[in-house]
């Protein structure tokens, strides 16, 4: 199993024949001030799986911050089931809406593990500027 790729996007689905529908990719936000959150984003990783990988297997989700401090993390558990006969490799994309929070400039990343493993991540460039003393939280654009 591993993933063909994650990345951020403004919106995803699964069309009724089963293509994944992916809408406004994006690896950089400005922040008018900071700390914010982004909010909706949607992250997708597509996984490929082959027919021995039928079976439950856990998925973590990491946001780490430029400073390498992880700011949440989220666990989850993938089934596979088995394919048909003569089914050499599944597509298993994941689409995940959530509110990303932002506490610095810099390059965050989005690290995906299978099992106990990191097999993708994706990465997100911020900019903007820190808040003053008293302010509230930033607008994203």
């Amino acid at each position: 199993m591993h993933v063909s790729f994650a990345l951020f996007a403004d919106a995803a689905n699964i069309s009724q024949e089963g293509k994944l529908n992916i809408l406004g990719v994006f690896d950089a936000v400005h922040a008018g001030q900071l700390p914010a959150l982004h909010p909706r984003a949607t992250f997708v990783v597509r996984i490929k799986a082959r027919p021995g990988d039928a079976g439950d297997h856990p998925m973590t989700l990491r946001w780490i911050n430029p400073r390498g401090t992880e700011l949440w993390v989220s666990n989850a558990e993938l089934s596979i089931a088995p394919p048909p006969p003569g089914t050499t490799e599944l597509d298993m994309p994941v689409i995940v809406q959530l509110d990303l929070p932002l506490d610095v400039t810099g390059d965050y990343r989005m690290v995906v593990e299978l099992g106990d493993e990191k097999r993708g991540e994706a990465r997100l460039h911020v900019a903007g500027q820190p808040v003053m003393p008293g302010a509230g939280t930033g607008m994203l654009s």
